[in-house]
């Protein structure tokens, strides 16, 4: 059938994400980066992701499309229908977290308070979301096992944005080590003075003092 339906012009989309929170209906992914339609049937053609888009990437196109088929949407959000305690609500405002995917000039930055993390402080520290994530922008990565120096993004990221503070989560490892000082040279290497703490977490899940 022909209807009112949404389209992504994925050369202006920066992968931020908002469009697909916005999305009440389940509609929009995040696909390598980039935002796409990916239920058809599940956009209802209202456009409450529109507004959000900050890129203009997103607009209204009338064609051939699957009927919107609300008891899909009703069926697939009541799957991932979330606990009604707050602490099983997510807090993550921003996608890609990977710092090798972020983009250095996407508009989540801008007034940003950053959270850097180690992969692996997620998985240790139970109250991540709530004590951590929370009003934050975060980023993550492992330099063991990307094998890579992050201070030359971060540094990029911190020079072009007014970020507001700078937390960063490492595991007690000593291969953590490695996130924290690519952190400390880009805010040196930055030339901003930015008020910046570093949180360690024990293997058994606890922040050190």
């Amino acid at each position: 059938m022909i209807r009112k339906i949404i389209q992504i012009d994925k050369e202006k989309c920066n992968g931020c994400g908002v469009c697909a929170d916005a999305c009440h209906e389940g509609a929009i992914d995040i696909i390598d980066g980039k935002a796409e339609l990916a239920r058809e049937h599940f956009c209802d053609g209202l456009g409450d992701c529109l507004p959000e888009c900050p890129t203009g990437a997103i607009s209204f196109d009338e064609r051939e499309a699957p009927e919107y088929d609300e008891k899909a949407v009703k069926e697939a959000l009541e799957l991932v229908k979330p606990s009604s305690t707050a602490d099983s609500v997510s807090k993550l405002q921003n996608w890609p977290v990977q710092i090798k995917l972020a983009p250095a000039n996407a508009p989540y930055f801008d007034g940003a308070k950053l959270f850097i993390a180690a992969d692996c402080t997620a998985y240790a520290y139970a109250s991540f979301h709530q004590d951590f994530i929370r009003n934050k922008v975060t980023l993550i990565g492992c330099p063991k096992l990307d094998q890579v120096d992050y201070s030359e993004k971060l540094t990029e990221i911190i020079q072009n944005n007014n970020i507001q503070s700078v937390t960063i989560a490492r595991m007690e490892v000593p291969c953590c080590s490695g996130l924290e000082m690519a952190a400390k040279k880009a805010l040196q290497t930055s030339g901003k003075f930015i008020p910046w703490q570093v949180v360690t977490i024990s293997i058994d899940g606890k922040i050190m003092e």
